[in-house]
């Protein structure tokens, strides 16, 4: 039990990757080393091969004024940028949700675009190190010439990026992005569930004769490998996962029981650092959190502050994509097996049902009052019931029925629609005919 497992190294490299796209210092912070590491190799080259016969010719006085004025210029411009990308923040948390603003964070060109702004101005600042002291002598070419492509290369990074950030607050690239993130994730979990062993029987073990694994600190689950659990405990062993992937936890609470009680401690230190707690929620191994981020845009958009129908229906459309391909998924299965009879249970993943509860109980609530929205989610339930007929997965088919039928009652109920209204909107939910956004007379 000494060697630290494979799974364990591929987690941890996993989780520090998924750390690394998160934040918004970790690339401009590489990229600003590499703009310092480019102005030594730069200078050492001039200094050991010039004079060159291709680059930019000019004196000291000149390239200091050139490097003096590109390095004022860069720094300037980044602390635009900042602020443009502090507004776009404040504009995401604010129209969206503030859960979404992961998605701006986390953004490889607004990173890149701060990393190469502020690496130039480094660049600019060391290479005038490389001057000399004689304002007629001939400057170092390739510094010189480097430094002026960077400046050229920052001025189109940021038109790019004001293009990007102009499309990226539209409210349809905003849900398009977290649909994606999360179709993502729906094909790893389902990559990973091909590969479990499934147990049909289901152990029974005592498990106040084992070990508890408490939690140390607040916060929510993000990841959980089966693999990896499996691979830290001794054979034999059966554990059970007391939280999921999304779940809030509370420090003292179970996070899992072994059963029987391992001989050695170390065991259950490495079974509490199988399962990551972060300060903030994920998607790694949490699909139910682009669901989430969907919901509260839609909630935000039909409150009575902003009053959008036209946002909760594209939400709406982009969720029913999204279950479209998420209720055909093979899920993840409450008991998995490993080497040596070792077995996993996990009583708390999500059902199917349970998606399409989080995916339309809230949005039913709140769309019933715009006639408009209502319909739009009974096609999106219509659509969903004929596509897992079709496909034969008929297990959440009550589900979607459930919500369609409380959608329509909680519609008809309210008095401020006019008849001919109400007759659209039960043609849609109810009718026979293909639940497209037309007039059915």
């Amino acid at each position: 039990m000494s060697a630290l497992p494979r799974p364990w190294m591929q987690f941890r490299i996993a989780a520090g990757v998924y750390r690394f796209r998160e934040s918004l210092f970790a690339l401009p912070a590489l990229v600003v080393v590499a703009g310092a590491v480019l102005a030594e190799v730069s200078g050492y080259i001039d200094r050991a091969f010039a004079p060159f016969a291709w680059g930019m010719k000019m004196n000291s006085n000149a390239a200091i004024w050139l490097l003096s004025t590109v390095a004022g210029a860069t720094i300037t411009t980044a602390g635009v940028v900042f602020s443009l990308t502090v507004v776009s923040l404040q504009l995401a948390s604010s129209q969206f949700s503030p859960r979404v603003m992961r998605s701006f964070i986390r953004d490889r060109a607004s990173q890149t675009v701060i990393g190469v702004l502020v690496a130039t101005f480094v660049y600019c600042v060391l290479t005038l190190r490389h001057i000399g002291a004689d304002d007629a002598a001939p400057a170092p070419t390739l510094s010189t010439t480097l430094a002026v492509v960077l400046a050229v290369s920052t001025v189109v990074l940021i038109i790019a990026y004001l293009n990007r950030l102009a499309h990226g607050l539209q409210v349809g690239e905003v849900v398009r992005s977290i649909a994606s993130e999360a179709e993502k994730v729906i094909s790893n979990t389902s990559r990973s569930s091909r590969g479990e062993i499934h147990v049909d029987r289901v152990p029974e073990p005592d498990f106040t004769e084992g070990a508890t694994v408490y939690a140390r600190r607040d916060g929510w689950v993000t990841q959980a490998p089966a693999e990896l659990v499996l691979a830290v405990v001794p054979p034999g062993s059966v554990v059970r996962m007391e939280t999921r992937p999304g779940a809030y936890i509370h420090c003292g609470e179970p996070l899992l029981r072994i059963h029987p009680k391992p001989e050695r401690a170390v065991v259950l230190r490495r079974l509490e650092a199988a399962v990551e707690i972060s300060n903030t929620r994920t998607m790694q191994q949490d699909v139910d959190f682009a669901l989430r981020q969907l919901v509260d845009i839609a909630l935000r958009a039909l409150s009575q502050a902003i009053n959008d129908p036209t946002t909760a229906t594209e939400v709406v459309l982009r969720l029913g994509s999204l279950l479209r391909t998420l209720l055909v998924t093979d899920s993840p299965v409450p008991a998995i097996g490993g080497a040596d009879g070792r077995i996993l249970l996990r009583p708390w993943i999500l059902s199917p049902d349970e998606y399409i509860e989080h995916a339309f109980e809230q949005i039913r609530q709140a769309g019933s009052a715009q006639l408009h929205v209502a319909t739009a989610l009974a096609r999106v339930l219509r659509m969903l019931i004929d596509h897992l007929s079709e496909q034969g997965r008929t297990g959440s088919v009550p589900a979607l029925q459930h919500q369609l039928r409380l959608l329509v009652d909680a519609v008809v109920a309210r008095p401020e629609f006019r008849p001919e209204d109400l007759e659209r909107f039960r043609a849609v939910a109810e009718g026979s005919a293909d639940p497209a956004e037309h007039r059915t007379d």
